[in-house]
């Protein structure tokens, strides 16, 4: 499997993410080169450590999320695949904060994405990845909730671990229209050090960047980037009845990796969110409150494994 094919095999929003400490739901998902069929399956248990908002009350949450996907070559280097992910957060709010009372509670995203990767002459490539999920708080409306759209990109690889490209995504996403500019990266500096993307890209934003260090034992050291956004459609019930949540920022992080064989690998992450806000919207995707918070600790780990 390419390079470029992983970046894209491996979820959506692997950030990732159900909130924006779900970056690390959006964490590597498959790996290979042969043109048989390959599979993988990773779950990664995140948490979003005590923050406090500008103008009254505190949040945090925890989650979890999971990817399962697998592909197969089509001929002349040709490669397709599906991936399924599924991601949970739990919010707690707590003392009076600046919403009134908490604007959400429990948030789900679950999905897929088609992955196509067709290759071209002098070391081209090209992506295609439509995908269709649903975003929303419990109790929200199952058919308000659907987010589509997909991704296409172009990518040259000049030696085997040197690729750049672009690309851009644009989505429908739950009252709004979203396009995400998309820079593709991998590319080995020397034996020790590499910048790639951390996070596939998708409608929780682009995939960042991450500047990785190889120790002789195998482990692998990243310190990486990328912006987040998480945005959903609430509960009928709720303070905006079938209004819109959203949660975005930076996630800056260290990332601690290794693969044990050529099936199982562990990944180890430890950072902050950093220009944290968080936004509610009516129905028709009017903005009725728009709140920051302070730099949010956040820690996870991903288990992955490749059949």
């Amino acid at each position: 499997m390419t390079p470029h094919f992983r970046r894209f095999a491996a979820g959506n929003s692997k950030v990732g993410a159900a909130t924006i400490g779900a970056m690390l739901l959006l964490a590597p998902g498959a790996s290979g080169a042969s043109e048989a069929w390959q599979s993988f399956f990773s779950v990664t248990p995140i948490w979003q450590g005590n923050t406090n908002i500008d103008n009254g009350g505190d949040f945090d949450a925890t989650g979890i999320g999971m990817r399962a996907g697998a592909s197969t070559g089509f001929g002349a280097g040709h490669r397709g695949g599906v991936t399924l992910h599924y991601d949970y957060l739990d919010y707690d709010f707590s003392n009076r904060t600046a919403f009134g009372d908490a604007p959400w509670s429990q948030v789900q995203r679950f999905g897929f994405s088609v992955p196509l990767v067709f290759s071209g002459a002098d070391g081209w490539s090209y992506g295609v990845t439509p995908s269709v999920e649903w975003s929303r708080e419990n109790g929200a409306d199952l058919g308000e909730s659907v987010v589509y759209g997909g991704i296409v990109s172009a990518t040259k690889a000049f030696a085997p671990d040197q690729r750049l490209g672009l690309g851009v995504g644009v989505y429908s996403h739950i009252e709004e229209t979203k396009v995400i500019p998309i820079l593709v990266v991998n590319w080995r500096l020397n034996d020790r050090w590499s910048l790639v993307n951390p996070l596939p890209a998708g409608p929780a934003g682009p995939a960042g960047l991450e500047l990785d260090y190889r120790f002789d034992n195998g482990w692998k050291l990243g310190l990486g980037a990328a912006y987040r956004s998480l945005r959903f459609r609430l509960s009928e019930t709720g303070p905006a009845p079938d209004g819109v949540g959203e949660e975005r920022g930076v996630p800056v992080f260290l990332r601690l990796s290794a693969d044990f064989s050529d099936q199982a690998s562990l990944f180890l992450y430890a950072g902050a969110i950093v220009g944290g806000e968080l936004r509610v919207e009516d129905s028709n995707g009017n903005t009725l409150r728009e709140e920051s918070f302070d730099p949010a600790p956040l820690l996870g780990a991903t288990f992955r494994m490749r059949f």
